[in-house]
């Protein structure tokens, strides 16, 4: 069932590729029957795979003589980003409700974007994986550079150029593991129980590892991810923000730290105090949470504040990832799923809400519009989403953060620190960004007074409130009782951690 999540979003693709131009209400119906089947399907996954292990989808030879298998399957880490996408597309889909320019084109990317999403958390097959990894590269760039804002060209090229980058190093790493493997077989699976010498992990983790982590926004390969959010359109901010980042948090995951976890032990020798790649990357995550959280307070465009917010959270996943521990790692991906949420939604209220009204996304042309009283719902949804995002209990940062904290106090106490830094900063960019854009006491100028009378900013569409409230619902639900997804991920985390990731 879910191998069909693939083929649908594919199939909606084509059909809007095929679609008249003109038939602007037919491809938004289209494209959202077609996000909703697909997530109607990811929930019927992720609720039969309760309490299941690994399950084989699909396993079919593609290149029988490479050993190349065109193998799709889903554990509990799997079906919860499969059950991310599936709502990230539906939303992304009802947030571009008002795009009119070549509208079957649009989404004829987007959800070709949206099928090879699907297809890396399924894939089970190294050169599969890669080739859906590659898909979904390919609609992001047009994306931004058809339909974007802000310098859409450059955050397209510079995005689809760190992006080849990373694979170019992914793809080096995985086809030595091939060659040095013996097993003449590209099964993630099969490669996990290689056995590959000690030495060849030490030099082939960090090659792999950097080469996902530069998509999932690490520091100091993260500078694509503001140009590329502002750049982008609404949906493919969300869908940047949201999924694609988790593409590559869940590389590092799945296929660096699966196939080489003794990558991860100590060289046998300490620098400065550094003494493996474990070290390295953690100190890595640390500098991003904070670094982050620190450039996102100082922005004076909304969208950027967003941006930079995306870099600090993902810091969050990569330093969950470094804990090796059960509860760290648990967190990490209850992160990848939190983050996608909120992240998604806040872009959706900054970049849809806002400046498709407003036209403007610097504060200090905000601060004078007393949008709290002009849009009084823009401004309580960003109250939401930001008091969410920022770790409130009862939403689901809240459970990931505090995992997260735990599992790094368990590796190292030293580490939390960089998140306690990181977490009173993110309160501060966020109610500042808060109070500047909707709550501001500025004296309105004589431009603005005018325009609050001739020109009434435009009201909230139906699309807007159901986006909203199908990612705040899902927040809350899953921050009230977060057993929903951490039955799925635990049991998933606990056979990679007994298989030899310590």
């Amino acid at each position: 069932m879910l191998a069909w999540t693939i083929y649908l979003s594919f199939a909606g693709a084509l059909v809007e590729a095929l679609l008249p131009r003109g038939k602007t209400d037919a491809a938004r119906f289209l494209a959202l029957a077609f996000s909703i089947a697909a997530l109607v399907l990811a929930l019927f996954g992720f609720i039969n795979g309760w309490g299941h292990g690994l399950y084989i989808l699909v396993d079919a030879p593609w290149v029988p003589s490479m050993g190349i298998h065109y193998m799709l399957a889903a554990d509990g880490i799997s079906r919860v980003l499969v059950l991310l996408t599936g709502l990230a597309a539906v939303a992304g889909v009802l947030f571009s409700w008002n795009i009119e320019h070549r509208t079957n084109q649009f989404f004829a990317f987007y959800l070709a974007l949206i099928g090879g999403v699907f297809g890396v958390f399924l894939s089970f097959d190294f050169f599969l994986l890669f080739v859906f990894y590659e898909i979904a590269i390919v609609p992001k760039y047009f994306l931004i550079a058809i339909w974007g804002s802000t310098r859409r060209e450059y955050g397209a090229m510079k995005l689809a150029l760190y992006s080849f980058v990373g694979s170019a190093m992914v793809l080096i790493g995985l086809l030595a593991a091939y060659a040095t493997s013996g097993s003449h077989s590209t099964g993630l699976i099969q490669l996990a129980h290689a056995n590959f010498p000690v030495s060849f992990q030490m030099w082939c983790f960090p090659l792999v590892f950097i080469g996902f982590a530069i998509l999932a926004g690490m520091w100091p390969f993260h500078t694509w991810a503001p140009t590329g959010h502002v750049a982008a359109p609404t949906a493919a901010s969300m869908l940047l923000a949201g999924v694609v980042m988790k593409l590559g948090a869940y590389g590092c995951l799945r296929v660096a730290m699966g196939l080489f976890p003794h990558g991860l032990d100590p060289w046998g020798f300490s620098f400065i105090g550094i003494g493996s790649w474990r070290d390295v990357f953690a100190i890595l995550a640390m500098i991003g949470i904070v670094y982050g959280a620190l450039v996102a307070l100082v922005q004076s465009d909304f969208k950027f504040v967003i941006g930079y917010s995306s870099v600090s959270h993902m810091g969050l996943v990569i330093l969950g990832l470094m804990t090796l521990n059960q509860i760290g790692l648990t967190g990490a991906v209850f992160q990848m799923f939190s983050h996608g949420i909120l992240a998604g939604l806040l872009f959706a209220i900054v970049g849809r809400i806002v400046y498709e009204r407003t036209h403007t996304r610097q504060l200090a042309d905000l601060e004078g519009m007393h949008l709290s009283k002009r849009l009084p719902f823009a401004a309580w949804a960003f109250v939401i989403a930001g008091a969410a995002s920022m770790g409130l209990p009862g939403f689901s940062g809240f459970i990931a953060e505090l995992q997260v904290i735990i599992g790094s106090w368990e590796a190292d106490p030293w580490w939390t620190i960089s998140i306690g830094v990181g977490i009173v900063v993110a309160i501060s960019y966020t109610w500042r960004a808060l109070q500047k854009a909707f709550f501001s006491d500025k004296t309105p100028t004589v431009h603005v007074l005018e325009g609050e009378h001739a020109h009434a900013l435009q009201p909230i569409t139906w699309p807007e409130v159901a986006g909203f409230t199908l990612l705040a619902a899902t927040s809350l639900a899953v921050g009230l009782y977060p057993r929903i997804l951490l039955g799925a991920i635990e049991p998933a985390i606990h056979t990679m951690l007994a298989g030899g990731l310590r």
